[in-house]
């Protein structure tokens, strides 16, 4: 057993035994709530080193994206809504990784700035018919704002219409219930560059496999507008750039944690796949398993959103070599300020977006920080020094 398998063995037994029916290779969030990044006066409003990257996702509706950067609150704009004692409410989809919890560490922090009074937080736990009640139960509690993201854009079509009809203020995060338009049922929605996160895995994949090689993709089986960007991004820029490159297989996920089973009949069928794309990190950690089940540290597999146990494998120099991550932080902020403009009564744009950025070893410790405003966890600083 080498030392960076063990590391990481150590790790998983260590949370298993913390946390009961934990599932494979599941270490849990450790991005902790946090207002830092935020000021407490002036403008509220978004500044980072790569905040001026080129976009290149399109809206639902085929919107150009408008930068999150451009997005301010004044410092007159925050007193005038703390005058509104409003409320909120933050209806997600699930609550299980990091990328959602530097959301809602955001939101929160964003809304205490502005006055605003969170008054539920709920996780459909990717469940259509739970999103719908869960949504239900908050219009009882008449809310001012609901933040959320559509589990079915379908089903839970008319549950937002019946919160839009009720006048509450919806901000969509990464997708839209069908029918809702724009500015009518809804402020805005705010997603990172999925066409770019899924760009930047590819070229890490093609640098990491020097080409050329067979790989797999495992993607989203739903009518996830961010997921099939993601999607399509990886396979037009590994067709485009590494022709030598061949996609020999794919493989629909309905469910986080069905990447161990999709990479594991992956494997088994095609024994001489050389890398595997995962649609984002916690089918990543399925299809990690699954490669260490087969004995393939040789396997390249790239994925997008940055999470703990992908940064540990990235660090580790592991069988995880890079990905394409989001700026949740930055994300929960702009949701916040659109929700502002929205009590306001200010214009808003249709579809707002924060670039994408390509991770590897080289850069994770400053992507950490830009990604979620805290410094890397130091199981992940230890893994890197192995």
């Amino acid at each position: 057993m080498n030392q960076k398998y063990a590391l990481f063995m150590t790790v998983l037994l260590s949370v298993c035994l913390a946390m009961a029916g934990c599932k494979s290779f599941a270490v849990g969030s450790s991005v902790t709530e946090s207002t830092k990044g935020l000021p407490n006066t002036g403008p509220l409003t978004i500044n980072n080193k790569i905040a001026d990257k080129e976009i290149f996702s399109k809206g639902p509706n085929g919107e150009k994206a408008v930068s999150a950067k451009t997005l301010k609150l004044t410092e007159a704009d925050i007193q005038k809504i703390k005058k509104g004692h409003y409320t909120a409410a933050i209806v997600m989809h699930y609550t299980g990784n990091d990328y959602v919890t530097a959301q809602l560490n955001a939101l929160k922090a964003s809304f205490k700035r502005m006055g605003i009074k969170i008054i539920a937080v709920t996780d459909a736990q990717f469940k259509a018919e739970k999103q719908v009640s869960d949504i239900e139960t908050v219009l009882a509690k008449s809310p001012d704002v609901i933040v959320s993201v559509p589990v079915d854009p379908v089903s839970t079509a008319d549950a937002y219409k019946k919160a839009a009809r009720a006048g509450v203020k919806i901000v969509f995060m990464d997708g839209v219930a069908k029918g809702l338009k724009p500015g009518k049922d809804y402020v805005s929605v705010v997603s990172g560059d999925n066409y770019g996160n899924g760009a930047e895995a590819a070229e890490i994949m093609g640098e990491k496999l020097h080409g050329k090689g067979k790989i797999g993709v495992i993607f989203h089986d739903a009518d996830f507008f961010v997921t099939k960007q993601r999607q399509m991004a990886f396979e037009e820029t590994i067709k485009k750039k590494f022709p030598k490159i061949k996609i020999v297989v794919r493989g629909g996920i309905t469910s986080p944690n069905d990447g161990e089973k999709v990479a594991s009949g992956m494997l088994t069928k095609y024994r001489d796949l050389d890398g595997i794309f995962a649609i984002w990190d916690v089918p990543a950690e399925g299809a990690l398993a699954a490669a260490r089940t087969a004995g393939r540290e040789d396997l390249v597999i790239t994925t997008t959103d940055l999470g703990t146990n992908v940064a540990l494998e990235i660090a580790s120099n592991g069988i995880v070599k890079g990905l394409g991550a989001q700026l949740p932080y930055d994300q929960g902020i702009a949701e916040a300020i659109l929700a502002g403009y929205a009590l306001l009564g200010k214009q808003a744009p249709t579809y707002v977006a924060t670039p994408a950025l390509g991770v590897t070893k080289e850069n994770l410790f400053d992507s950490w920080k830009l990604v979620y405003r805290q410094d890397v966890p130091k199981i992940v600083k230890e893994a890197a020094k192995q």
